[in-house]
């Protein structure tokens, strides 16, 4: 599966957020409906940066079996006076290795991520996302990011 290195700024991101992890039995309900929550707070986020919904993974303790953040948000380009409950979070600038998806948003982020998890990256488990974006035709084209060490 092919990537490319890229080097990313700072990235404000407002949204909501849970704990879960890879293994535990209902992981998928906790991002599901993480994800079904958030799209109904999404008009109340203020200031945002673009259109873009943003999946992401921090907070890990330890690698991809130890539990870890999830936050379905949006970049924002100011976190004061988001509403209450949504959680203002900061993506590291830093190396990432860039992979891209086209296709339905579920299976073709679950199809990625079965690779990546096969892949030797070297990961720095500080900050990983996911940015999904919709093209022409009305699908959706997903960018996802994964976190290096430097």
């Amino acid at each position: 599966m092919t990537y490319e290195l890229v080097e990313l700024k700072d990235m404000m991101v407002a949204g909501l957020s849970a704990r879960t992890n890879n293994y535990a039995p209902d992981m998928g309900n906790v991002i599901g409906g993480l994800w079904a929550q958030f799209m109904g707070a999404y008009s109340s986020v203020l200031y945002k940066a673009n259109e873009k919904t943003l999946g992401i993974y921090t907070e890990y303790e330890g690698r991809e079996t130890e539990d870890y953040s999830v936050l379905a948000a949006c970049e924002v380009k100011k976190t004061e006076g988001q509403p209450d409950g949504i959680t203002i979070k900061t993506i590291p600038a830093g190396t990432y290795a860039k992979f891209t998806a086209e296709g339905e948003g579920k299976e073709a982020v679950a199809k990625v991520w079965q690779n990546l998890w096969n892949m030797d990256l070297s990961r720095s488990f500080v900050c990983d996302f996911e940015e999904y974006e919709k093209t022409e035709e009305g699908r959706c084209r997903i960018h996802i990011y994964i976190g290096l060490k430097n």
